[in-house]
């Protein structure tokens, strides 16, 4: 999401691995562009959203996986993959809302959402603008305030140019797929333009009922700190075992993991998100 510049060929490479095995793709009409998705396997909906400079096939195997058990509706946010841009700045509350959209336009009334990074801040958007169409969230990297962001990354926002990322390899990839192909320099600027958004969701938070599930990298963009915190504010870090229900929200830290290393680890990945969306809980002593 707001990796702008951590978003790097690696995720890209896993594209070239998954293209044989993409479902066909579909086009709906949202809030004036063409957004692009795909469904795939059989189950309870699950609504899966990328990050920035990312597509379909760059999240890599988590699609598929979480396809064995759930029918996955994975989309290509404003500007990005397949999907259309528009005159209009990239928000989280705009992409919220094109979520919210496109679940009415293709008959979804409420779903879990899995988003990471870019894709994780939409999605809790959509937990917090929309809450009665999210059943539970999975916020793979993600943060709620601008001084979660670790200091290496607050510092390079102000650095960040179009002509950057221009040059980076996954500059090419993007033509590949593209409703424009030119178009990646208007998205640069916009998503440029969405690291200084103002960022300070405490509040909002703080309010959300929806059960989430935070994963973070142990050195992910945003601090460890900023993900307790996170955890706190939706009713986590409590005692267990005092005869009392763990709190629905829940907290998983991948070690020796950086931003872009989260998404890459699938099977890992998975074995969080699953029992999260079942409900499941380990079994304590006094259980």
């Amino acid at each position: 999401m707001f990796r702008a510049a951590l978003i790097s060929a690696a995720l890209f490479v896993t594209s070239s691995l998954l293209a044989e095995a993409q479902p066909a793709g579909n086009r709906v009409k949202v809030n004036g562009m063409q957004i692009y998705y795909e469904v795939s396997g059989v189950g309870d909906p699950l609504v899966v959203l990328h990050g920035a400079y990312m597509n379909i096939p760059s999240m890599g195997a988590i699609i598929p996986k979480l396809a064995e058990t759930h029918k996955v509706y994975a989309l290509e946010l404003q500007g990005h993959g397949r999907t259309t841009d528009i005159d209009r700045p990239i928000t989280y509350p705009n992409l919220a809302d094109d979520v919210a959209a496109f679940m009415d336009a293709v008959g979804l009334k409420k779903a879990d959402i899995f988003g990471y990074s870019m894709g994780a801040a939409a999605g809790l958007q959509v937990a917090i603008r929309h809450p009665k169409k999210v059943n539970k969230l999975i916020a793979a990297s993600v943060a709620y305030d601008a001084e979660g962001w670790q200091p290496e990354f607050t510092a390079f926002i102000p650095q960040m140019t179009v002509e950057m990322f221009v040059g980076m390899p996954f500059a090419a990839d993007y033509r590949k797929l593209a409703a424009n192909p030119d178009g990646f320099p208007a998205l640069v600027k916009k998503l440029i333009a969405l690291e200084h958004e103002p960022m300070a969701w405490e509040a909002d938070v703080k309010a959300v009922k929806t059960p989430v599930l935070i994963v973070t990298g142990d050195a992910d963009v945003a601090t460890l700190e900023h993900s307790v915190a996170m955890f706190r504010l939706l009713g986590g870090g409590t005692m267990g075992d005092m005869g009392k229900p763990l709190p629905a929200s829940r907290l998983a830290v991948m070690p020796a993991t950086s931003h872009t290393a989260v998404i890459n680890q699938s099977e890992l990945l998975h074995a969080f998100i699953e029992p999260f969306l079942k409900g499941e809980t380990p079994k304590g002593m006094f259980d």
